[in-house]
């Protein structure tokens, strides 16, 4: 271990990082210093079961050897090379995403992360289409860029509203019924319909795209209910509308597919991705595209362009991401310890406890959601949230904490037996810390 401590490593940084979404003198950072398979180590040598995947990408987990090699044999060969030259590893990753990606696309556009891969869909769809607007969801998150922030539901974008044409609707969200349904059925075509009326209140010919998060992520992790996503495609062939999928943070295993849409078969005309195509070892994201948009740039410029699209290193961090997650069976593992690990153990609580209000998700994609009443549904109070964020650090577990609502977001290759650990760190602490 480094001769450094956790309270140096933390005094310095935050002596000189400005950290995102923060209030800066109010910090208190966790300090890792290293990692492996889905455990985190601190500079004082403590260990952790990681349920962040840190931002919901660790997917292969940290230090997985193949990944690192990747690295390492292309940093030896060509550490950089610029968008416009041709370089085998950047047609290998773009090939290894086609073939995990749902048939009939051809063409990848390669970005930084996730926030330029939408920023860059968005923009197809509108030279596309010829049309302006943007429908997303309030109960989003879509990134930190200019129209990305704007299509962003959550209190993110009302401090960055620059970009233009944007609409936001509600989308299905049964526990906290916008369109007071009873049921899955009745959510799914109450939310359709106010989908529909938006279009046409709109006007269809005024909208270039409808862009959804395949599962709602940092929103809450609401899993849609079953033939949403297919009304909402449904839609889009009606009206002539660019559906964009959102799977930045639900592709590749996060939801036990390589693609979370796949699962209600639906097809998208763009989908964008980052996150797990490398688990974030080097950032990478981008933007898979239909054959019928693909076309529309065949002879006319496409106005966009990064200075470290399809970085090679990035890229060869993918192909040994992907490589490795279907050579060890990732994405059937994360399916499986959805099914028959986290759902299971989770549906247990929600009926054990009353300050589970709801459980939810699937794969490694999980949301617990806390209530003070559970009538009521009262969301409890951040101190309550403070307090479980406290006593699973204790445990020997990282939480991600969003609102009133704990998310279980292991990597992809988490143990049975390790993620039975941390539902039992979970279970204590929700046992035993005063509900506020």
């Amino acid at each position: 271990m480094s001769a450094l401590s956790n309270a140096q490593v933390v005094h310095d940084d935050t002596a000189t990082v400005f950290h995102s979404w923060s209030a800066q003198g109010k910090l208190n950072p966790l300090a890792l210093q290293t990692g492996h398979g889905a455990t985190v180590v601190d500079y004082d040598g403590k260990e952790y079961l990681d349920l962040t995947s840190q931002l919901v990408y660790a997917n292969i987990g940290y230090q997985h050897p193949r990944v690192l090699a990747a690295i390492e044999q292309q940093l030896a060969q060509l550490p950089t090379v610029a968008p416009a030259v041709s370089n085998d590893m950047r047609a290998r990753a773009a090939q290894c995403i086609l073939d995990v990606a749902p048939d009939g696309y051809e063409k990848v556009f390669f970005t930084n992360g996730g926030a330029d891969a939408n920023e860059n869909a968005i923009r197809m769809a509108r030279l596309h289409t010829g049309r302006d607007k943007v429908i997303s969801r309030y109960r989003s998150y879509h990134g930190n860029t200019g129209a990305a922030i704007v299509a962003t539901g959550d209190w993110r974008r009302m401090p960055n509203e620059y970009a233009r044409g944007h609409v936001h609707v509600f989308g299905p969200y049964l526990y906290r019924s916008e369109f007071w349904a009873e049921t899955e059925a009745e959510e799914c075509a109450r939310a359709l319909h106010h989908l529909r009326r938006i279009i046409e209140a709109e006007g269809a010919d005024t909208i270039a795209a409808i862009l959804l998060e395949a599962i709602p992520g940092t929103a809450g992790i609401m899993v849609p209910p079953p033939g949403y996503l297919r009304g909402v495609r449904e839609l889009c062939d009606e009206f002539g509308i660019v559906l964009i999928i959102d799977e930045v943070m639900s592709g590749f295993g996060r939801a036990g597919e390589w693609f979370a849409h796949t699962a209600h078969s639906v097809r998208a005309d763009l989908i964008t991705f980052a996150k797990g195509v490398n688990s974030g070892y080097v950032p990478l994201g981008g933007v898979i595209i239909s054959p019928e948009i693909a076309a529309s740039f065949e002879d006319r410029v496409f106005p966009g362009g990064l200075t470290y699209s399809g970085h090679p290193l990035a890229c060869a961090a993918a192909v040994g991401a992907i490589e490795a997650m279907r050579n060890e069976g990732v994405i059937d593992h994360a399916r499986a310890l959805g099914c028959e690990v986290i759902g299971p153990a989770l549906a247990e609580l929600e009926a054990e406890l009353d300050v589970v209000g709801e459980t939810r998700g699937v794969g490694v994609f999980w949301a617990i959601e806390l209530v003070s009443d559970a009538t009521a549904r009262t969301p409890v109070s951040d101190a309550y949230m403070n307090s479980v964020k406290t006593a699973l650090l204790e445990r020997g577990v990282v939480p991600f904490i969003a609102n009133n609502r704990l998310h279980l977001v292991p990597p992809c290759v988490i143990t049975a037996d390790e993620m039975r650990r941390a539902l039992d760190a979970v279970a204590e602490v929700l046992r035993t810390v005063p509900v506020s």
